[in-house]
């Protein structure tokens, strides 16, 4: 059930069939200003007594949003606060994070809607702001709409990010036919940021004129002043270079916020507002250097209060709390709540036919990176939802094969794989299924991107291409080897009602990574997989069905067990055959979802002698540590193969693996020597 605003709205203009702001510069001239002014006195109290109940938090950043927020929340911006749901409405995108108390005063004031679906909401009240930052509060230290403040869309707080969402959001808004604006609030000291102007550069290159940025120059940072390179005037040039229309104004001036506002979305070059704003305006307690993220303390409540006062009397303003109408509402726009589409790919020889690519079915080899590009493509035609951004390389990701069938859904990001990471969590919130692809080894720039991804519970899927050390010639500078590790410490983390934060996936041929990708499409929440460059040979029949968290035993055996995943199931493969040779037989497992369902694994194991090898070609904290956590309480001995030296060119994948430590030899001499070992022992990493 939708809540009802305690306010009175009118609803938005429409000229042309396209909708406008409910009001210009003249309604705004016969309103009441002085009202809005003394709003923001009113907004005002409620940051200073909030951060300080709270003990902790960041007044004076919020203060010099003051007005800022007020334009947008009460007058510029088209949105129901009884239903932030609605996907008509417009969006604010608080880059700038620590600054939020001042989004929840006025979302309390307007009686937003909070709580994690519209079936569970209630209405926000001014009661419940000295709950900030508390544990079962919604009101979290910086926006977080998982935890039930639906008003964001994402989580930041970690500086730079926010315009690329905006960017995200635009797109999707643009796919669904939906003509709202994106307004995106960020610190002149988080300009440093380069992800800001990955952004800037992203959104002209798109033509995303509904994004408008607003850059508050308050000349503080945490420790210091802002550099003069983030001053207004440099910020100001800046922007303009890349391509954005420019306006200048005062943030403390309704006049000339409303005057700058009225352009959002009205000429073919995006808008970027450089408002100059007092850092603790209205209250000299927390005005100058040395007052970031920190409230005023208990005693000193009372006298920022009055300094408050003083200001409105400064501004020949009533003191008395601000009533004045709420924002208009979007147009009806409504989608109902579906649960996300569910894709069904075609058979793979079908798939694989279709996309021109039958040689590989008649050599009965193909590199999963050219797996996963066809099921994209099968994937578009079955489910609009899902869109794909690329870092420039979709000619080695073979997500080229999506952008010829559906190149309104690919966008193209170019060498910026944080503000792609970040625009992909835009189009999720939107409520797409985007697909976000670069190198394995270039993902991991944006590492903290995927981190406040997860905090968001986005819907995002990431693709490293080119993984592990079986890529040879092009050397360490390309090769992923930490990236398993790090997306598996994610496998094991509640992110709600007991669902993992992220899954990882492993496909080691083609049609587990065919497979997989469907998978990928229809599990909710955040995925990374791992596709590889060279050809692998067809390892499972064409027909096979693969589910998350399970694995498949490709040999039986009585005297070890080797696990491995990716494209190392190749490898383990070629070393069990070498092992047969010599009367060692071995159970072969492709361990291919991780969190892993170890429990067929560590039954074959009791079966053949208690003792698991893993093999793996990146750094430790991935397989091996995974099948080693489950066997601990079960008395069988895991020893881990996994590269041991950082890699380094060499001519063929097998030379690389030879000298990491990984090679079809060094699994033969490893489980021949691990063949008398005691039960229950636990060999040193990858010891030969």
């Amino acid at each position: 059930m939708l809540i009802g605003s305690p306010h009175s709205y009118t609803q938005p203009a429409v000229v042309g069939g396209a909708e406008t702001s409910a009001y210009s510069t003249d309604d705004l001239a016969m309103q009441d200003i002085h009202a809005l002014n003394a709003k923001v006195i009113d907004l005002g109290k409620h940051v200073v007594r909030m951060t300080s109940a709270a003990g902790s938090g960041h007044p004076s950043s919020g203060l010099s949003l003051a007005h800022l927020v007020t334009a947008l929340m009460y007058r510029q911006m088209r949105w129901d606060p009884g239903d932030p749901w609605n996907p008509a409405s417009d969006r604010l995108v608080l880059s700038e994070g620590h600054a939020v108390p001042i989004v929840y005063a006025a979302y309390a004031d307007l009686g937003g809607a909070v709580g994690k679906s519209p079936q569970e909401a209630r209405r926000l009240s001014v009661e419940d702001l000295p709950k900030l930052r508390e544990l079962d509060s919604v009101l979290d230290g910086h926006p977080n709409p998982a935890e039930g403040f639906p008003f964001f869309d994402a989580a930041t707080g970690s500086l730079g990010q926010g315009l690329s969402v905006s960017a995200g959001l635009a797109l999707a808004a643009r796919l669904d036919g939906i003509n709202k604006h994106i307004y995106c609030l960020i610190g002149d000291g988080e300009s440093r940021e380069g992800q800001v102007w990955e952004a800037a550069d992203f959104i002209v290159d798109h033509k995303l004129t509904h994004v408008c940025a607003i850059f508050n120059c308050n000349r503080l940072g945490q420790a210091d002043y802002v550099s003069s390179q983030q001053s207004a005037e440099v910020l100001g040039k800046k922007i303009a270079a890349f391509g954005w229309e420019v306006r200048t104004i005062d943030g403390h001036s309704f006049d000339e916020i409303f005057a700058a506002l009225q352009e959002t979305g009205a000429r073919e070059r995006p808008l970027a507002i450089v408002a100059r704003t007092v850092k603790g305006w209205g209250v000299p307690l927390l005005q100058g250097e040395d007052h970031h993220g920190k409230p005023v303390p208990a005693d000193q409540v009372a006298k920022a209060l009055a300094q408050l006062d003083d200001t409105a009397r400064a501004l020949h303003l009533t003191t008395e709390s601000a009533a004045i109408a709420g924002p208009a509402r979007p147009a009806t726009n409504r989608r109902a709540a579906a649960a996300q589409r569910r894709s069904k790919l075609p058979p793979f020889e079908e798939a694989v036919e279709r996309a021109g690519q039958t040689k590989s079915l008649q050599k009965r080899a193909m590199a999963t990176r050219v797996a996963y590009g066809i099921a994209l493509a099968e994937l578009g035609a079955v489910n609009p939802d899902v869109v794909v951004l690329d870092g420039d390389v979709s000619n080695s990701t073979y997500t080229y094969l999506f952008a010829q069938k559906h190149p309104e859904r690919f966008f193209e990001a170019k060498i910026a794989e944080q503000n792609m990471v970040s625009a992909g969590v835009g189009l999720s919130a939107g409520g797409k299924i985007p697909f976000v692809n670069s190198f394995a080894k270039f993902i991991a720039r944006a590492y903290d991107q995927i981190e406040m991804a997860s905090v968001s519970r986005a819907n995002l899927k990431l693709v490293g291409s080119h993984a592990g050390v079986s890529l040879g010639a092009d050397g360490p500078s390309q090769m992923s080897l930490a990236d398993v590790a790090y997306f598996r410490s994610y496998t094991r983390t509640d992110a709600g009602q007991y669902a993992p934060a992220c899954i990882v996936l492993q496909p080691s041929d083609a049609v587990c990574a065919y497979r997989l990708t469907e998978l990928l499409a229809n599990h909710r929440g955040l995925a990374y997989m791992r596709t590889h460059r060279p050809d692998a040979p067809f390892i499972h029949p064409f027909d096979e069905q693969f589910e998350l968290g399970g694995c498949k035993q490709l040999r039986e055996g009585r005297d070890l067990t080797i696990v491995s995943s990716g494209f190392m199931v190749t490898v383990a493969l070629r070393a069990a055959e070498k092992l047969a040779a010599d009367s060692i037989h071995c159970n072969v497992f492709d361990a291919y979802s991780f969190p892993l369902d170890a429990r067929c694994v560590l039954s074959a194991a009791h079966r053949a002698g208690g003792k698991i090898l893993s093999v793996e070609d990146n750094y430790l904290g991935g397989l091996y540590d995974e099948l080693a956590e489950a066997a601990t309480l079960e008395g069988i001995a895991v020893k881990g193969l996994t590269c041991r030296r950082i890699p380094k060119s060499a001519r063929t994948a097998d030379e690389v693996f030879a000298y990491v430590g990984v090679s079809v030899d060094h699994v033969v001499r490893q489980a021949k020597a691990g063949r008398g070992e005691r039960r229950g022992s636990s060999p040193p990493y990858g010891s030969d």
